[in-house]
């Protein structure tokens, strides 16, 4: 999950906040920055991009994926997706974004953070919780516009940060939940099904799930109907099915296909009308191209159950 984590922790802050009388704008904007705090984890990617360099000169796209995938393994999903990190730097996060004594203590938490990570990882792990601080406290600091209590902000980025590694138990390596201390909660992904594509499918479908909640929080808040953004070219999607004869089938360690393929059916929520000549907004378009995604991950998925039935 990528997007998939920072929309499913807006859904939840707002729907929440919506169901406790909050008003809408506010209610959003709790959502927005549980969204961007869910977000802040997946900044141990940043050192994947050194497997960019690794790869072959003249490797295809293929292999400089797998260097990419190969280097995000030494630190992604440990110390930036554990829940004993994710308390002590929401606390930290939002006093950085307070008064200037506030700052200092938000600082000094941070700094010991990034110190017990180089103690525990080395100089990577230091680096890593570094970065981790700095985007944390930068969604902090943006965020004040929306001028919410500490105890507010502490709660929203709380459920950001402690809601993320609970979306990555489905893909690649188990997140440490408990970093630095050594206790493992997961000792590996937890299996959808036994067919490693029906597994990747699934993982799929929980991705689509959590960005449908997404929409439709925002959707229940504003007022607006889903069903008046989704134009009738979203079931094109359906076509897709027909992929299952053309791309291998497609597994957690060989899914680039699959996933760029089908995220490319999305692209037709941002066709223009024939006769209108004039795109669709951008809600349309985005909810219309979820929609094709949506049916062309199910058609594939139908396709894939059926060619594999005896």
């Amino acid at each position: 999950m990528f997007l998939g984590h920072a929309t499913l922790a807006f859904a939840v802050a707002a729907l929440v906040a919506g169901a406790y009388g909050v008003d809408r704008e506010k209610a959003l904007a709790l959502g927005v920055t549980a969204g961007l705090f869910a977000a802040v984890p997946d900044v141990d990617m940043a050192y994947a991009l050194a497997g960019l360099g690794s790869a072959p000169e003249t490797g295809s796209v293929l292999a400089v994926s797998e260097s990419f995938w190969a280097a995000s393994t030494l630190v992604h999903r440990a110390m930036t997706h554990s829940l004993v990190v994710a308390v002590p730097a929401a606390l930290a996060f939002v006093l950085a974004a307070g008064s200037r004594r506030e700052q200092l203590l938000g600082s000094g938490i941070l700094a010991g953070l990034v110190g017990v990570s180089y103690v525990v990882s080395g100089w990577l792990g230091g680096f890593v919780m570094l970065l981790f601080a700095l985007a944390g406290v930068a969604v902090a600091r943006w965020t004040t516009r929306y001028g919410f209590d500490r105890s507010t902000a502490f709660g929203v980025a709380v459920l950001g940060l402690a809601s993320h590694p609970f979306g990555d138990v489905f893909t690649g390596e188990p997140p440490q939940l408990l970093y630095p201390l050594t206790r493992t909660v997961f000792d590996g992904r937890v299996a959808l099904h036994g067919d490693p594509t029906f597994h990747l499918l699934g993982a799929f479908a929980i991705e689509l799930a959590a960005i449908w909640l997404g929409v439709y929080a925002y959707h229940r808040l504003s007022g607006d109907s889903i069903r008046r953004r989704i134009n009738p070219r979203a079931t094109i999607g359906v076509a897709y099915a027909l992929a299952v004869f053309v791309i291998p089938p497609p597994t957690l360690d060989g899914s680039y296909q699959f996933v760029f393929s089908v995220l490319a059916v999305g692209f037709v929520g941002a066709v223009p009308h024939p006769l209108q000549r004039r795109l669709p907004d951008r809600f349309s378009a985005v909810v219309t191209g979820l929609a094709a995604v949506t049916l062309a991950g199910a058609g594939y998925a139908i396709a894939y159950a059926v060619g594999i039935t005896p």
